[in-house]
């Protein structure tokens, strides 16, 4: 199991694509591995087979831990296994569940039937999980089992099979006698990834642990724009960074951190942590789920500078190959859903982060100037800070300056 980043200390075995017997080539995908903040994928480092997994999957595994030995078939592999067996024992299944009383020599977890009740049982195929016996010592006797599989819902054969395979009974049966059906039946659910776990929690921790509140202004456009077509046109004749408009809103967001450190803060557990060096999180959408690569000491950065890190973090992060400690250590977040034509919305802190800046998109706004009405694009911005550190004046502060290095980015990138 690799050392995945300074903080990352064990990995969630999440999936093997590989299996003992199976034939690997070197930097073949063997298995996915998640921290709690991305999945990764693990490659095999030779040619050969794997002879043995000492893992199941879903197993939290110490780094730099052997999770199993790929050779060729006959070579021994005592000398690579971890120093106490990591696969469980898992305990035999049973079909009925054991009841208070056993007969003598009945084993544990058997069910007591009487011989008719068994017979009945087998050729209805009726299994229950449990059974209340109503014959002496608890045995189950045969008009027990009929009662219960007369007042039972019962399955098609198709339908069991899909049962058996995870599928979920969503309502009534449709079938005679409400049996039933295939089409009764509802897809397996899915199994959430320990990033999204980890999400999820974090969000209903956020939500319960602080009080958020979002604020909703925009900002003139017009220079961004033009900006954006000068590096277009630019880029035709010379080499120079592809900015782009995120890009030019995440620099002025460092530029207005910068003027109102208080919103460059963290609180934890009732007490302020105030940051002078910047640390910028980016909202990222990857195929593994939400990512939130961030750029380390940003607030010296240029315009050019910055795009150059944002398009690297977000190349790993959507290949797969981000560090965990490129995902941790923000302390002011961006999140950019104008690509999607989101005209506002409320961002949800990343604690304990106190503010969050939400992009929207770009749209036509009119505006009155010298009496006259004329329609400018402006692009929306919501900003969601924790009432308990940043008060609402000064999250409006914070976005009026916010608008004005917007409006004013043009004269601060001078190297078109």
């Amino acid at each position: 199991m690799p050392k995945l980043g300074n903080t990352v200390e064990e990995c969630l075995l999440a999936k093997w694509n590989k299996h003992p017997g199976d034939r690997v080539s070197a930097g073949e995908v063997i298995a996915e591995i998640e921290t709690d903040k991305a999945t990764f994928d693990l490659t095999a480092p030779v040619d050969g087979t794997v002879l043995c997994a000492f893992f199941p999957e879903g197993e939290l595994v110490p780094v730099f831990t052997n999770i199993c030995v790929i050779g060729e078939p006959g070579e021994t592999i005592d000398q690579f296994a971890p120093k106490e067996p990591a696969l469980p024992q898992r305990p035999p299944q049973t079909s009925l569940a054991a009841p208070a009383a056993r007969r003598p020599g009945q084993e544990p977890g058997e069910i007591s039937l009487s011989p008719r009740a068994r017979r009945f049982a087998e050729e209805r195929d009726f299994h229950p999980q449990a059974v209340a016996g109503s014959g002496p010592g608890g045995r189950v006797l045969e008009g027990d089992l009929r009662r219960l599989y007369h007042a039972s819902p019962r399955s098609s054969s198709l339908a069991k099979k899909y049962l058996e395979s995870g599928y979920e009974v969503r309502g009534p049966g449709s079938g005679i006698h409400s049996m039933i059906l295939a089409g009764d039946l509802g897809e397996p659910p899915a199994r959430m990834s320990a990033v999204r776990e980890r999400i999820a929690w974090r969000m209903r921790e956020s939500l319960s642990g602080s009080a958020q509140y979002t604020l909703n202004a925009s900002a003139d456009a017009t220079g961004l724009l033009s900006l954006r077509n000068k590096i277009k046109a630019a880029r035709q004749n010379r080499d120079i960074p592809d900015v782009s408009i995120s890009d030019m809103v995440i620099f002025c967001a460092i530029k207005a951190l910068a003027q109102m450190p208080e919103l460059n803060a963290e609180f934890i557990d009732g007490k302020i942590y105030r940051h002078s060096n910047i640390h910028a999180g980016f909202a990222c959408d990857t195929p593994k789920g939400l990512l939130v690569p961030v750029v380390k000491d940003c607030q010296n950065l240029s315009v050019e500078e910055l795009s150059s890190a944002i398009k690297t973090l977000t190349k790993e992060a959507i290949d797969g190959t981000i560090s965990p400690d490129d995902l941790s250590g923000g302390t002011f977040t961006v999140s950019n859903l104008g690509g999607f034509g989101i005209e506002s919305f409320t961002p949800i802190l990343n604690p304990p982060q106190v503010a969050l800046l939400g992009v929207n998109c770009i749209q036509l706004k009119a505006v009155r100037t010298q009496g006259q009405v004329e329609f400018v694009e402006h692009i929306g911005l919501s900003l969601t800070c924790d009432h308990q550190v940043i008060d609402g004046a000064s999250g409006a502060r914070f976005l009026a300056i916010l608008r004005e290095h917007i409006e004013k980015i043009e004269s601060m990138w001078d190297m078109l």
